[in-house]
């Protein structure tokens, strides 16, 4: 009798079935929105954080599978400014000495990187693209812009949306289309419905080239007053991979004031004395080593 009750358990499979019951706190529940509601939800985002003064845990990643080289480079602390409409400056320094390895900013048409360990100062316009031998260099403080102050959805852009579910989680998406000859997708939007908050952001160019993928998660409040306007919120932990310039970026944030008054002086930067100037994407980026600040 024992031995036909187990035969009964084990089924055919020969294996005992076990039921696993989740907790009721722990079961998420899928909150619903509709098309309009995310687009009023990203725009309040968008549109709530007009600056922000972080400091980071930086690591980047550069290289791929593709490019035949994986490099991983130590975490740096860095100090980040950013405010609309499109200046940010983000100073790196190396851990325990709090030395200065890079020093960049850019004002959406002009970047500029100062490299004090390898005396280099880069400058070039936004627009160029320069494909580095070393993926690290084709860092450029405009994507880390793209990535924490992104742009709203404005009136009379294409909007589609869906849904998509996967084992761990399920979530809204809306696809901004870009117009004109050829219909392109622009970005795509990605909610979490357990709590509606962006957790990805993907950005293409022409003929479907995906520029960026970034990631986004530990949301919280941050501050109000003078540090910030209540009820605005940031993520603690971003992802930004660049896929073509073949590199990605880690941000852990560790200190955020949002929407502080940041005078335009803190985004100069000036090259240093003595520094090797290049001026990138003219002339296959010739130094002049004659050049003065």
């Amino acid at each position: 009798m024992a031995l036909a009750t187990v035969a009964a358990l084990a089924g055919c499979g020969g294996g005992i079935k076990r039921d696993t019951r989740v907790a009721k706190q722990d079961v998420l529940v899928a909150k619903d929105a509709t098309r309009e509601e995310l687009i009023e939800k990203f725009n309040a985002q968008a549109n709530g954080v007009r600056s922000l003064n972080a400091t980071v845990e930086l690591r980047p990643v550069a290289g791929s599978r593709y490019s035949g080289l994986i490099e991983e480079y130590h975490e740096v602390k860095a100090f980040l400014l950013a405010k609309r409409p499109e200046n940010i400056r983000m100073i790196g320094q190396a851990p325990v000495i709090s030395k200065t390895i890079f020093d960049m900013t850019s004002d959406g048409d002009t970047f500029k990187v100062s490299l004090p360990t390898k005396n280099k100062f880069l400058v070039g316009k936004v627009a160029v693209e320069r494909n580095s031998a070393k993926p690290i260099e084709n860092l450029r403080p405009q994507h880390l812009f793209d990535a924490l102050l992104w742009p709203e959805i404005v009136k009379g852009e294409t909007v589609l949306s869906e849904e998509f579910n996967d084992e761990n989680a399920r979530y809204y998406i809306l696809t901004v289309l870009r117009g004109g000859y050829t219909t392109e997708i622009r970005r795509k939007i990605w909610f979490d419905r357990a709590n509606l908050n962006v957790v990805r952001l993907e950005t293409f160019g022409p003929k479907g080239v995906l520029l960026s993928d970034v990631h986004y998660s530990d949301w919280e409040v941050i501050g109000n007053g003078a540090s910030g306007t209540a009820g605005s919120t940031f993520p603690n932990k971003i992802q930004i991979d660049r896929p073509h310039d073949d590199y990605v970026i880690h941000l852990q944030v560790t200190k955020v004031a949002l929407n502080e008054d940041l005078p335009e002086d803190r985004f100069q930067l000036a090259q240093p004395p003595n520094s090797e100037l290049v001026r990138v994407g003219e002339d296959k980026d010739v130094p002049i080593k004659d050049a003065k600040p």
